[in-house]
């Protein structure tokens, strides 16, 4: 059951990858957690761990990654919430 659910959790986070990351420091924080908290939540899940303390982790440092890198690093389009 856990790994299924982990596998969930990865494929959601690569879809969100695909779906765009944003032009504004705002726009690719929340991108940024999305995909941090997805990652941190099947991470966990795979290792053993809670799944809500993955996702906070992951989330928070998604969040953190996707407000310091700029357009240029890495550009996907136009985030899905505009």
């Amino acid at each position: 059951m856990a790994r299924g659910l982990a596998t969930v959790f990865v494929i959601s986070g690569l879809t969100l990858a695909l779906a765009a990351c944003g032009n504004s420091p705002g726009d690719r924080a929340v991108s940024g957690g999305l995909l941090g908290a997805g990652a941190g939540a099947a991470v966990s899940g795979l290792a053993g761990g809670g799944l809500g303390a993955g996702a906070l982790i992951g989330g928070a440092l998604g969040a953190v990654g996707g407000a310091a890198t700029s357009p240029r690093d890495v550009n996907l389009g136009r985030p899905a919430w505009r």
